[in-house]
Protein backbone atom coordinates (compact mmCIF):
# COMPACT_ATOMS: atom_id res chain seq x y z
CA UNK A 1 0.00 0.00 0.00
CA UNK A 2 1.48 3.60 -0.86
CA UNK A 3 1.54 6.06 2.03
CA UNK A 4 0.47 10.13 0.69
CA UNK A 5 1.51 12.56 3.38
CA UNK A 6 0.18 16.23 2.36
CA UNK A 7 1.70 19.22 3.43
CA UNK A 8 1.40 23.46 2.22
CA UNK A 9 -1.83 24.01 3.60
CA UNK A 10 -2.38 27.05 5.99
CA UNK A 11 -3.86 30.72 5.71
CA UNK A 12 -3.81 33.15 2.53
CA UNK A 13 -5.65 36.23 1.74
CA UNK A 14 -7.56 36.28 -1.65
CA UNK A 15 -5.51 36.39 -4.09
CA UNK A 16 -2.63 34.97 -2.59
CA UNK A 17 -0.58 31.50 -3.59
CA UNK A 18 -0.13 28.43 -1.71
CA UNK A 19 1.09 25.19 -2.95
CA UNK A 20 0.36 21.82 -1.46
CA UNK A 21 3.17 18.92 -1.55
CA UNK A 22 2.03 15.40 -1.56
CA UNK A 23 5.09 12.98 -0.84
CA UNK A 24 4.55 9.27 -1.50
CA UNK A 25 5.94 5.88 -0.16
CA UNK A 26 7.05 2.84 -2.05
CA UNK A 27 8.67 2.31 -5.30
CA UNK A 28 5.24 2.14 -7.91
CA UNK A 29 4.86 6.35 -7.58
CA UNK A 30 5.68 6.79 -11.40
CA UNK A 31 2.92 4.57 -12.42
CA UNK A 32 0.32 5.70 -10.40
CA UNK A 33 -2.71 8.32 -11.10
CA UNK A 34 -2.52 10.81 -8.70
CA UNK A 35 -5.37 13.48 -8.31
CA UNK A 36 -5.67 16.26 -6.12
CA UNK A 37 -9.19 16.60 -4.14
CA UNK A 38 -11.38 18.86 -1.86
CA UNK A 39 -13.78 18.88 0.58
CA UNK A 40 -16.25 21.17 2.78
CA UNK A 41 -18.32 20.14 5.45
CA UNK A 42 -21.80 18.98 4.44
CA UNK A 43 -20.54 18.10 1.10
CA UNK A 44 -18.89 15.48 -1.53
CA UNK A 45 -15.07 14.88 -1.57
CA UNK A 46 -14.61 16.12 -5.07
CA UNK A 47 -11.78 16.09 -7.91
CA UNK A 48 -9.60 19.28 -8.30
CA UNK A 49 -7.02 17.90 -10.81
CA UNK A 50 -5.48 14.93 -11.78
CA UNK A 51 -2.16 13.72 -13.73
CA UNK A 52 -1.53 10.71 -15.31
CA UNK A 53 1.37 8.35 -14.90
CA UNK A 54 2.78 9.90 -18.54
CA UNK A 55 2.11 13.40 -17.62
CA UNK A 56 -1.43 14.29 -18.81
CA UNK A 57 -3.25 16.50 -16.62
CA UNK A 58 -7.11 17.77 -15.87
CA UNK A 59 -8.52 20.29 -14.18
CA UNK A 60 -12.03 20.95 -13.24
CA UNK A 61 -12.81 23.83 -14.82
CA UNK A 62 -13.48 26.61 -11.78
CA UNK A 63 -9.48 26.09 -11.43
CA UNK A 64 -8.43 25.88 -14.63
CA UNK A 65 -6.17 28.43 -15.17
CA UNK A 66 -5.40 29.11 -11.79
CA UNK A 67 -3.85 25.94 -10.40
CA UNK A 68 -1.38 23.28 -11.97
CA UNK A 69 -0.90 19.85 -10.82
CA UNK A 70 2.57 18.37 -11.23
CA UNK A 71 4.80 15.00 -10.44
CA UNK A 72 8.67 14.87 -9.79
CA UNK A 73 8.86 10.63 -9.97
CA UNK A 74 12.18 11.29 -8.64
CA UNK A 75 11.15 12.44 -5.05
CA UNK A 76 8.07 10.47 -5.63
CA UNK A 77 5.98 13.49 -4.85
CA UNK A 78 2.89 15.80 -6.49
CA UNK A 79 2.07 19.14 -6.35
CA UNK A 80 -0.59 21.64 -6.53
CA UNK A 81 0.29 25.42 -7.04
CA UNK A 82 -2.80 27.40 -6.66
CA UNK A 83 -2.79 30.72 -7.15
CA UNK A 84 -5.35 33.75 -7.15
CA UNK A 85 -7.01 32.26 -4.42
CA UNK A 86 -10.80 32.52 -3.59
CA UNK A 87 -12.54 32.14 -0.61
CA UNK A 88 -14.43 29.39 -1.89
CA UNK A 89 -11.66 27.78 -2.37
CA UNK A 90 -11.46 27.00 1.22
CA UNK A 91 -11.78 23.25 2.05
CA UNK A 92 -9.36 20.23 3.21
CA UNK A 93 -7.42 18.93 0.12
CA UNK A 94 -6.85 15.57 -0.05
CA UNK A 95 -4.15 13.58 -2.30
CA UNK A 96 -5.40 10.69 -4.01
CA UNK A 97 -3.04 7.68 -5.52
CA UNK A 98 -4.95 5.11 -8.40
CA UNK A 99 -2.99 2.38 -9.64
CA UNK A 100 -3.96 -1.38 -11.30
CA UNK A 101 -4.53 -3.04 -7.91
CA UNK A 102 -4.62 -0.01 -5.67
CA UNK A 103 -5.85 3.30 -4.23
CA UNK A 104 -5.15 5.50 -1.16
CA UNK A 105 -6.00 8.59 0.47
CA UNK A 106 -3.53 11.07 2.01
CA UNK A 107 -4.96 12.69 5.26
CA UNK A 108 -5.77 15.98 4.28
CA UNK A 109 -4.52 19.52 4.76
CA UNK A 110 -6.26 22.63 5.48
CA UNK A 111 -6.39 25.48 3.06
CA UNK A 112 -8.26 28.61 4.18
CA UNK A 113 -8.47 31.47 1.87
CA UNK A 114 -9.27 34.47 3.96
CA UNK A 115 -8.92 38.22 4.90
Amino acid sequence: QVQLVESGGGLVQPGGSLRLSCAASGTIFSTLLMGWYRQVPGKQRELVAEITSSGSTNYVNYVKGRFTISRDNAKNTVYLQMNSLKPEDTAVYYCHAFGSFMTSWGQGTQVTVSS
